[in-house]
């Protein structure tokens, strides 16, 4: 942890108080890589983390209609984890109200994964009527992928460990496992065939996707483009439309979707808290109260 000056709003900008730190593989990517965290703008050393929740403490002139006092969350790319962070809702930051009915610890889990998960089915035009195969079902964005799918009418089959079936079974997704023979799991489990993949965790699912004759139109993977198997469509967080975070806001004060939280970390077991994001076997969202 370092010592900063106290930052404070400028034109067209808010000052929030944070009070969660929601975590995403791509905050111990920009800290292992400089290579990574210099394609989203970031040098090394940098601050961290990219998620939040937290209060308006104070607001520039010009401040889009926000308010001293306001719950809000958001992104704000490589320097989430802070005391206080100024945001520019008009630029690349995040930044929404937080429903009443959502408390803060959830909210901070929500901008990145949440838009990454509706992109890539966008990506992919998955909707009613749909069986989409999910890469990565049990992860921070697949818990969201999953549940948005199935809300577009989709059937959803998702890869992952073994240990992680009765988690999925539970939120609607029909879990097979990853690795070898996976094609032929999955002609068991859907003999009608898949029409549209989304690969959240590398691109075994877009592969296997194709194999299983599904237009490359119809896939979509968030792995980096020169990843991505021919014609597969990638995509990420900044690919999602205007409402993609409204609509799972509503839908979780609804009822019709949930985030689990794997766990809540304190600030000083950080370390512990990326150990465990970076081990990629996080069932759910993890965060850390400020």
């Amino acid at each position: 942890m370092q010592q900063v000056v106290e930052p404070h709003a400028g034109t067209g900008e808010v000052r929030v108080r944070t009070t969660f730190v929601g975590l995403n593989p791509m905050d111990w990517m920009f800290s292992s890589s400089p290579e990574t965290a210099a394609m989203f703008g970031i040098s090394l050393p940098a601050r961290f983390a990219t998620d939040f929740a937290g209060v308006i403490d104070e607001i520039g002139d010009d401040s889009a209609g926000f308010a001293v006092g306001d719950r809000v969350y958001g992104s704000a790319i490589g320097r989430a984890a802070a005391d206080h962070i100024i945001i520019d809702p008009a630029g690349a930051d995040v930044l929404r109200r937080t429903p009443q009915e959502i408390d803060d610890a959830t909210a901070s889990t929500l901008a990145v994964a949440g838009m990454t998960a509706s992109a890539a089915l966008d990506a992919a035009g998955v909707g009613a009527g749909d069986t989409v195969l999910i890469g990565g079902a049990a992860g921070g964005v697949g818990i969201f992928a999953g549940q948005l799918a199935r809300l577009a009418g989709a059937r959803v089959i998702g890869t992952a460990s073994t240990g992680t079936f009765g988690f999925l079974e539970e939120l609607g997704v029909e879990p097979v496992a990853y690795g070898p023979g996976l094609a032929e799991r999955i002609r068991l489990r859907a003999p009608g065939g898949i029409t549209a993949a989304a690969d959240l965790f590398g691109t075994e699912a877009a592969e296997v996707a194709l194999a299983l004759g599904v237009a490359p139109s119809r896939i979509s993977t968030v792995a980096a483009g020169g990843d991505a198997p021919a014609g597969v469509r990638t995509t990420g967080a900044f690919d999602a439309d205007k409402g993609a975070l409204e609509r799972i806001t509503d839908a979780i004060v609804a009822g019709e979707l949930t985030v689990p939280i794997a766990r809540i970390f304190e600030l000083s077991d950080v370390r512990e808290a990326v150990a465990l994001q970076a081990s990629r076997r996080v069932h759910g969202k993890i965060t850390l109260r400020m």
